[in-house]
């Protein structure tokens, strides 16, 4: 019943948020990563207004504007694909290579407001570029860039000027290539951590039919033959044994029942952390608790368990299918009432609500599903969102349940 929204789609209602450092799958992800890369070109706008305000020949306009188009060509491919799908290293040094060399060559020629593209230079190195290479490519481009400002004899305050942000941009892309590579490495053990436990579960499923049948089937194949061997002369004896192997092959079913209904059957620590994963994957800020309450006042039975479990994992399909909502809290703790002590659990939202349309069927069921087991369901829906009060009764601690 829980619905979890694709890795690219992040935000109720389809938004422009895009998972950090994983490859774009669709267009509108492709142009909003590209938009984050080129709002920083904003900076070039110094050589940018240099061309335009007539200092320069036509043949210098054209030649720094092929060389201003081809620089921002070389940082857009160095830094977007380091967004997505990175290149090569070899790749990566090429193109780093051949952006610094127009900066060599266009900021000795067009004047200081060129300078600039040693920044850009620093930033790709560091955003590109391993750890160790970094430690070297950003103080050498900030190095090229002092030696040609002050060769150049440009104004030496505006040359230091550029120094602080060319090593802030470069060390600090160094920490966003850092923080990327290592979200990408937590996905990539989450995804072995969850293979490994579907492999451990499968293994103890199997261990537990083998222990439930094993012993069964061994017996029936055995009394099979006894039961084969007395047929001829003894049709008494090979009748007792027929029934014994129908008493066997009925508790090995009844055996087998039981074990899938307690595979089946849904805990409240296992949805609280379904909840928590299911609310990050459709971009809904959560607050809810880290595991179930251990120190109740009560006891809480394997009945009221599940129906509250199912609760809380039908009201977090809500919120992520239906409600629009950017936040959602989740809140579990015993409360006193005039019936008895009852295990509260809240799911609260700041979506939409349900106005005055009536209850689905998903709600209606999970009323009942409560009802069965002695708990309620309470519902207040407002213009700030929707809040769903679900209670279960505790049994106190000198009754058994």
């Amino acid at each position: 019943m829980s619905d979890q929204r694709p890795s690219g789609s992040l935000t109720p209602g389809g938004g422009l948020d895009v998972p950090i450092g994983r490859p774009p799958e669709s267009r509108r992800q492709a142009l909003v990563k590209l938009a984050w890369t080129g709002i920083w070109l904003a900076y070039l706008g110094a050589p940018v207004a240099d061309l335009g305000d007539g200092g320069h020949s036509w043949w210098a306009i054209v030649l720094g504007s092929s060389g201003l188009a081809g620089f921002v060509a070389l940082y857009l491919t160095v830094v977007f694909r380091r967004m997505g799908r990175p290149l090569g290293q070899r790749a990566v040094r090429v193109l780093l290579g051949g952006a610094f060399v127009l900066a060599l060559c266009l900021a000795p020629t067009m004047g200081s407001p060129w300078l600039v593209l040693f920044v850009y230079v620093a930033v790709s190195a560091g955003a590109a570029l391993p750890l160790r290479q970094t430690a070297v490519a950003i103080p050498v481009a900030v190095g090229s860039m002092l030696l040609v400002g002050t060769l150049t004899g440009d104004d030496i305050g505006f040359v230091v000027a550029l120094v602080l942000p060319a090593l802030l941009g470069g060390f600090a892309m160094v920490g966003v290539s850092q923080l990327v590579r290592t979200m990408t490495e937590l996905r990539q053990a989450r995804t072995t951590v969850a293979t490994l436990a579907a492999n451990e579960e499968r293994l103890r499923m199997a261990r537990d039919l083998h222990d439930l049948l094993g012993h069964s089937l061994s017996l029936i194949t055995l009394k099979s033959e006894l039961a084969g061997r007395m047929l001829p002369g003894e049709p008494g004896l090979a009748a007792e044994q027929v029934a014994d192997i129908e008493r066997v092959s009925r508790q090995a079913l009844t055996d087998v029942r039981e074990a899938v209904s307690g595979y089946r059957r849904l805990t409240l620590p296992g949805e609280l952390a379904g909840a928590r994963t299911t609310l990050a994957v459709a971009g809904i800020a959560t607050r809810l608790p880290a595991e179930a309450p251990v120190d109740l006042p009560g006891t809480l039975g394997p009945e009221s368990e599940e129906a509250l479990a199912w609760s809380l994992r039908e009201a977090v399909t809500n919120v992520v299918r239906h409600s629009g909502a950017r936040t959602c809290a989740v809140t579990l703790a015993p409360r006193q009432t005039l019936d008895g002590l009852f295990l509260q659990l809240s799911v609260e939202d700041d979506g939409r609500g349900i106005g005055t349309a009536p209850r689905g069927n998903g709600l209606t069921g999970l009323g009942e599903r409560l009802g069965k087991a002695g708990g309620t369901l309470e519902l207040r829906s407002s213009r700030s969102g929707l809040t769903l009060t679900m209670r279960v009764p505790l049994a106190p601690p000198d009754q058994h349940v």
